[in-house]
């Protein structure tokens, strides 16, 4: 039963003792990466003038790495390199960190929506009221961390294997007549990679630089897991007062009130989730072009090292595969469970004991189970909605991509 103490609410008050605790788990992980880019500042007002320095720092830090690989990386390819294998085995690392910054910079312009898409999270911890309702946050909390931490684990493990393990134990390093030190990325010409300290630190920036795109693209995923299962807490929260709804003890003026607290905040799910939707639909659209194109010549890759027998780069390689599927299926698995959650509305306010009740007061539900019929999706761009089909689109798309790379450049 709703408790007396979440309806006696006031915009001010707070309902929720816990509600800085509660918060700072729902946000902590997402906060680190976000502190870690430098974009932390612009989406959460409560930060010193230290921290607003620091993240100037950090966001030059980032983008000089990020410009340290396109830059020699791009210029090689159209400019210096001949061999179209080559050229193709340079276009999944580089197209990757070019998506990366593009990303990034997305999400140093989306400081104002996030802003208040997290002041919105952190208004809904502080008026839950009710103990079942809070619990049901928590859940949501808990699954929304577990993803991000398994998606941190595969793409951190992937991506810095490439960049260090592959470099130096692969087959292809080893078996070269001349000894030549390994780098991950072509540099600028004018300096002699070969030589120390030069090369350890085109090596370490390099590695800086890869730490930088996989934070980058764990960010956008934590912030869509967020906000998508904070939305799916506050729909079966509002299902659970559904199910509490009729009550023949109560007074009709409790029932009004009631209904009306669940539409007041049903409406305020939907405005959020289309909050959240603007504010993250460029990074969903390029996160669905990086994940086709990277599967894409992660097949490719893994194909090529198989036919050289090359162990460690095929381990490396399908690391990475997995990684790039696991982040876009559950990018479009969070959508797709978005949806879902949000439709339950209206088989929920049909098993009301609406029957009981006077033709008026049932008439209130009929709203409830109209918006239900259109539940908020995440969408790329506007383009295309984050759902299982979609998913399975990218891997097809990727499929035949392949084989069409397959084709010419084999």
């Amino acid at each position: 039963m709703v408790s007396m103490r979440a309806r006696s609410c006031s915009g001010v008050e707070s309902c929720n003792e816990n509600h800085e605790d509660d918060l700072n788990y729902s946000l902590e992980m997402c906060r680190w990466l976000l502190k870690a880019l430098g974009v932390w500042s612009s989406v959460y007002q409560r930060v010193t003038k230290l921290e607003k320095v620091f993240s100037i720092l950090m966001r030059f830090t980032c983008f000089s790495c990020l410009l340290f690989v396109i830059l020699p990386s791009a210029y090689n390819m159209f400019f210096v390199e001949e061999d179209l294998k080559n050229i193709v085995k340079l276009l999944g690392p580089v197209s990757f960190c070019t998506s990366s910054t593009i990303k990034y910079f997305i999400l140093g312009s989306k400081g104002n929506i996030l802003r208040r898409c997290i002041k919105h999270v952190e208004k809904d911890w502080k008026m839950v009221g009710d103990p079942y309702h809070r619990a049901i946050m928590l859940k949501q909390v808990s699954i929304s961390r577990f993803l991000i931490t398994v998606c941190v684990a595969f793409l951190y493990s992937g991506g810095m294997s490439y960049h260090t393990v592959m470099q130096f134990l692969s087959k292809g390093r080893s078996n070269a007549n001349v000894t030549m030190r390994p780098i991950a990325y072509p540099c600028f010409n004018f300096l002699d990679i070969q030589s120390s300290p030069t090369y350890e630190i085109v090596f370490f920036v390099h590695c800086v630089s890869a730490l930088v795109q996989y934070t980058i693209t764990s960010a956008g995923y934590s912030l869509a897991a967020i906000f998508a299962t904070h939305i799916c807490g506050q729909i079966q929260i509002q299902i659970a007062r559904l199910d509490e709804l009729v009550d023949e003890n109560e007074t009709k003026s409790t029932f009004h009130d009631r209904i009306s607290i669940i539409v007041r905040d049903h409406a305020k799910v939907v405005r959020f989730s289309k909050e959240v939707d603007e504010a993250l639909r460029e990074v969903c659209l390029a996160q669905i072009v990086e994940s086709t194109l990277n599967m894409c010549m992660l097949e490719y890759y893994c194909l090529m090292e198989w036919a050289n027998s090359d162990m460690i780069s095929i381990l490396t390689y399908f690391m990475l595969l997995v990684s790039f599927t696991f982040i876009i299926f559950i990018f479009c698995y969070v959508g797709e469970i978005l949806s879902e959650q949000c439709s339950r509305m209206g088989p929920a306010s049909y098993n009301v004991q609406w029957y009981n009740l006077p033709p008026r007061d049932a008439y209130n539900l009929i709203l409830v189970n109209a918006i239900a019929l259109y539940p908020p999706k995440f969408t790329a761009g506007k383009i295309m909605d984050l759902s299982i089909p979609t998913f399975g689109t990218v891997v097809k798309t990727s499929v035949i991509y392949l084989n069409l790379l397959r084709t010419f450049a084999w």
